[in-house]
């Protein structure tokens, strides 16, 4: 027996996410994607699918045309909207509109991991191999880094 796909099923695809669930993610047209915004973004108004979000959880800019939408199968169920980036699981209340200051910073974030992810150069000492140290860069330590950017001064 052969399991044929109902053609209101055409635009949906299945992913699966950590934990074992599978999310319906929709191929929505683009006047359909905007429209979905504007209706699921309850936090910031969207113009067009360029316009650009910076997501405070995974630290990335992301554009609307990225965004996923999510659920809504045969009328049942309610739409999502998620963030592109892997493994992230943030929605629209955690998505900012990027300042210049915020893109400056995400450049130079970008910048730093480029610079850590370069293979280091290796010192020779006492004949031996060493490899120089290199500095904390941990997710809170660049929270923290990026945080002190906005701190006000007492």
């Amino acid at each position: 027996m052969r399991i044929h796909r109902a053609p209101d099923c055409v635009g949906i695809r299945k992913e699966s996410i950590s934990s074992g669930v599978a999310l319906s993610s929709l191929t929505l047209s683009d006047a359909d994607k905007l429209e979905t915004l504007r209706r699921l973004d309850q936090f910031r108004q969207w113009r067009s699918l360029d316009e650009k979000r910076y997501c405070l959880v995974c630290g990335k800019i992301i554009t609307g045309q990225q965004i996923q939408v999510a659920g809504g199968i045969r009328g049942n169920g309610s739409l999502t909207l998620n963030c592109p980036t892997e493994r992230c699981k943030s929605i629209p209340m955690d998505w900012v509109l990027p300042t210049d200051e915020i893109i400056a910073r995400v450049e130079m974030l970008a910048a730093e991991e480029r610079k850590a992810a370069a293979p280091s150069p290796v010192n020779h000492k006492n004949g031996r191999l060493e490899r120089p140290e290199r500095p904390h860069n941990d997710t809170a330590s660049r929270w923290r880094k990026f945080a002190l950017h906005f701190k006000r001064s007492a």
